[in-house]
């Protein structure tokens, strides 16, 4: 009797992983927590289930809280060195769109000084010890081992990103990396936190006349608030453009009365940067709104 014939499938090659998927393979199995970064170079928004952090946040964050999100949310505390995380379904989406690596240096126990122009650079070659360069579009990154506070601004064309922040990847640089100087630790201590946009906060004097503005009812202005953050929050595209005709809405209807605080401005700022844009784009997305209204 003949005995039948046993077809032997002779497996195919593995599909080739995306390009930012395996630098950050490599960069995790050196202990530098990773994450993708979307068009434009910033992190992926919150899921729906997550945003506005009402999920309370990963544990890494400033506020720790109960979140068991898979997805790729919460910015920089996504980032992680667990290769299981990074590879998996639930990151797999993120990775096919993402256009470069984004890595979290604090966690790596790093500081990237971000030196955005050529006369950044040249004060930091007077001012800063030498340590690992790596070349960026504009500038250069100066990378330091220790960690210090994330702060934007601390001088013209200068940055600092550490702790609770994120930095691309672009290369290992060259040079020695070297301790991380008493200069850099006192430029962080100078500015204010990044988090909260204090020095963005509307400040115009309230409208002539006796009667009492109507935006300073509480419910009436929250109400505003709340609907621009869920605005913010809903955007599925084009977040660069939300946010900046939001909060062009908002100083168009709240800006000429005094009445907006830190604490609203924040929380515009807050529901931005959950959708992934960086302190710097909501800094000049305010600004720019600003502007246009002659505030």
């Amino acid at each position: 009797m003949t005995q039948p014939t046993t077809i032997r499938r002779v497996p195919g090659p593995r599909p080739r992983l995306p390009e930012p998927l395996r630098t950050a393979l490599t960069l995790a199995a050196t202990g530098v927590p990773v994450l993708p970064l979307r068009r434009g170079k910033v992190p992926f928004g919150n899921c729906r289930t997550c945003a506005g952090n009402v999920c309370g946040g990963r544990p890494n964050m400033k506020t720790p809280g109960p979140c068991r999100c898979p997805g790729v949310c919460h910015a920089w505390a996504a980032a992680t060195t667990e290769s299981a995380v990074i590879a998996s379904s639930a990151w797999a989406a993120a990775w096919r769109q993402a256009v470069c690596v984004g890595y979290h240096p604090g966690g790596a126990g790093l500081t990237v000084v971000d030196l955005d122009d050529a006369d950044a650079i040249a004060w930091a070659r007077t001012a800063l010890p030498a340590t690992r360069t790596v070349p960026t579009t504009r500038g250069e990154h100066w990378i330091y081992q220790g960690t210090v506070r994330s702060v934007n601004g601390v001088r013209d064309g200068v940055d600092i990103k550490s702790t609770m922040a994120y930095a691309r990847y672009l290369g290992p640089g060259t040079g020695t990396m070297t301790a991380l100087p008493d200069a850099v630790r006192a430029l962080a201590v100078r500015k204010p936190s990044t988090v909260r946009p204090a020095a963005h906060a509307v400040a115009v004097p309230a409208p002539s006349g006796n009667g009492e503005c109507r935006h300073r009812t509480p419910a009436y202005l929250d109400r505003g608030i709340a609907m621009a953050e869920q605005r913010i929050t809903e955007a599925r595209s084009a977040v660069h453009t939300t946010v900046y005709r939001t909060f062009l809405a908002v100083l168009s209807t709240h800006g000429r009365c005094g009445c907006l605080t830190d604490a609203h401005v924040t929380r515009l700022f807050t529901a931005a940067q959950a959708k992934g844009e960086s302190p710097r784009h909501c800094t000049d997305a305010w600004t720019n709104a600003r502007t246009r209204l002659g505030l």
